[in-house]
């Protein structure tokens, strides 16, 4: 059931907001005309009135048992903030007058490109990306991922603190601004994910409690009580959040929603959460007659989450890697530290290569007990695959990307890991082109206390790390402006050039059959300590990948049957590399040298 303020066709508008243990709840109008409009309670607890010739853009307050005075939960635009009125909006003004006739892609086309919008451009609003759309298509991405866009404090935040799910940042352009940055990306053929924040909501701001029930003690999580999904009054809290999740599908037409931690939606009921959901986008999808997609940040190396319902599973379409990355950095890096502590050696990443989860059941070396279960039987289409992300990055100290922790031959292999994997590819903003600035940890808050909380929690984070410096204060505009992207680097010989590796490496996953998402044809073997073949066949289509991880160059020499053809080289001199050594061609015998921190791709001919 739709809940907040819903403006009709025929100039009515209908509130509803759920308070089932309120006695009283009184619509306040702020404007055009400020008047107070008593509610009626339903036997769900659902508080209802209906107003005729209604004005869009009328704002308004709801008066809780005649004491206090509170924004809708359900807010479609807070244009002033967390703590003020909200405002009436027409969805038709959100539709373009031409014929939509986006129909979507398929998953295992998405190459996922995650922004965040307050730092993707300099503006910081939805209308300045639609600016680097060619930009992104020229890429070669299919699908652009925006970190949370609901409602938070102030200006600048990574966005998981958002406490209106479905009123649009204002700062970034609200809900018409969006929609524009929807069409403009449909317009050119990009699918849109968009990161919802169901685990949780921020701190300042969030007056969910003051009208029901919608959080429990029964479990606590990093941010405090859990929300209520499985409780007394749990119906209409889930109610809320699966009402939101279409919310976005149906009215702004995204194509996907990525659903952050969904290890810590605590939900113990026979029909979980996840599982309901799916079925309720299932039905939209059939409803509405283009794929619609739901992945999950899932820490838990549980297949549950991805596999099909009629398999007991909660049916989502995928899920982050994140074995993937953590053992392709600590080869990389040899960094250790925390959830790296698994990680390290080659067979780690030959195991993430070939299956996805690498702790899949042993002892974690982490978490001091054993953990996950394999996922080698799930299509590599459900499983992400990436390098770095907003959290790779901004959960570092001072922000590092893996540029500042890598040489540059390392960042190549590193994108022709991702890029040429059999899983879907996830790229951060920016790290095609090797961008310097930081991605740190900002936010906005008005309450003093709360900035200082947050400080100390950043403080006490890093208070055992190496570093003999302390984060960036969290709160200081300097942090949130240092992060912003410097489109400038692309006049730089090297940022350019390893933008145009970034184009080679995905137009090759595009064009070559071989590069299909699938786990189906691929082997991986060892030719060499840190040196990894791997070879993948599709039809008629085979490649031939080698990847020396090692900080010097390994000689090589196997027997190859048939003749094989370069198509990409690393260490060539037109990628800045310090030349290659590899012939163009190789006949029934490979026999060279291959650089240090190097890939090179070859594929059979078979003429």
């Amino acid at each position: 059931m739709e809940i907040g303020s819903i403006y009709q066709r025929n100039g009515k508008c209908e509130f509803i907001v759920w308070a089932p243990l309120l006695d009283d709840v009184v619509l306040l109008l702020i404007s055009p005309t400020a008047r107070k409009v008593p509610m009626v309670k339903d036997d769900s607890g659902y508080w209802r009135v209906t107003l005729d010739q209604f004005e869009v853009g009328s704002q308004y307050f709801y008066i809780l048992n005649n004491n206090k005075q509170r924004p809708d939960p359900a807010s479609r635009f807070q244009p002033n903030g967390v703590h003020q009125a909200s405002v009436v909006v027409d969805y038709r003004s959100y539709q373009s007058d031409k014929v939509r006739t986006w129909q979507g892609i398929p998953l295992e086309e998405y190459i996922i490109y995650e922004i965040h919008v307050g730092t993707f451009t300099e503006k910081g609003e939805f209308e300045s990306v639609i600016d680097k759309l060619p930009y992104l298509k020229a890429l070669g991405i299919t699908a652009v991922e925006i970190m949370p866009v609901a409602q938070f404090p102030g200006r600048k935040n990574w966005g998981y603190d958002g406490v209106y799910l479905y009123a649009v940042q204002n700062s970034y352009g609200g809900p018409s601004s969006l929609k524009k940055l929807v069409n403009a990306c449909h317009d050119v053929g990009l699918a849109v994910i968009l990161d919802v924040v169901y685990n949780h909501l921020g701190p300042e701001g969030n007056y969910l409690s003051d009208f029901a029930p919608y959080f429990s003690n029964q479990y606590l999580t990093p941010w405090g009580e859990a929300v209520n999904f499985d409780g007394r009054y749990s119906d209409e809290v889930r109610n809320y959040f699966f009402e939101n999740a279409l919310y976005w599908f149906r009215y702004f037409d995204i194509d996907a929603l990525r659903l952050d931690a969904t290890n810590l939606i605590r939900d113990e009921g026979v029909n979980h959460f996840l599982k309901v959901l799916t079925e309720k986008v299932a039905a939209l999808e059939a409803e509405i007659g283009r794929p619609l997609f739901l992945f999950a940040e899932d820490g838990l190396n549980n297949t549950k989450i991805i596999k099909p319902i009629e398999h007991s599973g909660y049916g989502m379409d995928a899920q982050w890697c994140f074995d993937f990355e953590r053992a392709l950095f600590a080869r990389l890096t040899g960094e250790k530290p925390g959830v790296y502590a698994d990680f390290g050696e080659m067979a780690e990443f030959v195991k993430a290569y070939q299956e996805g989860y690498v702790i899949t059941g042993q002892y974690s070396i982490y978490r001091k007990r054993k953990f996950g279960m394999s996922s080698r039987d799930m299509p590599a289409h459900q499983l992400v695959a990436f390098s770095q992300t907003h959290d790779v990055t901004g959960n570092r100290m001072l922000g590092e990307r893996l540029c500042h922790l890598l040489s540059y031959e390392a960042a190549k292999l590193a994108a022709g890991a991702v890029l040429l994997s059999p899983y879907i590819p996830l790229l951060f903003m920016g790290e095609e082109y090797a961008e310097t600035s930081p991605f740190c940890y900002f936010i906005d808050h008005s309450d003093f206390r709360l900035i200082e909380a947050v400080r100390e929690g950043r403080n006490n984070e890093f208070k055992d790390s190496l570093w003999d410096k302390e984060p960036p204060a969290p709160d200081d505009d300097s942090t949130f402006l240092a992060s912003k992207l410097n489109w400038r680097l692309l006049n730089e010989t090297q940022h350019r050039t390893l933008l145009e590796f970034y184009k080679a490496l995905i137009q090759l996953r595009k064009t070559v059959e071989a590069f299909k998402v699938t786990k189906q044809g691929l082997e991986c073997r060892q030719l060499h300590p840190n040196v990894l073949g791997v070879k993948r066949t599709y039809n008629d289509s085979v490649v031939l990948l080698l990847m020396n991880f090692n900080p010097y160059e390994v000689a090589l020499q196997f027997p190859l049957a048939g003749t094989w053809h370069k198509r990409l080289d690393s260490s060539d001199s037109k990628w800045l590399g310090g030349g290659s050594a590899v012939p163009d061609e190789v006949n029934e015998m490979f026999d060279s040298t291959i650089s240090q921190e190097s890939l090179v791709v070859f594929q059979y001919m078979p003429w």
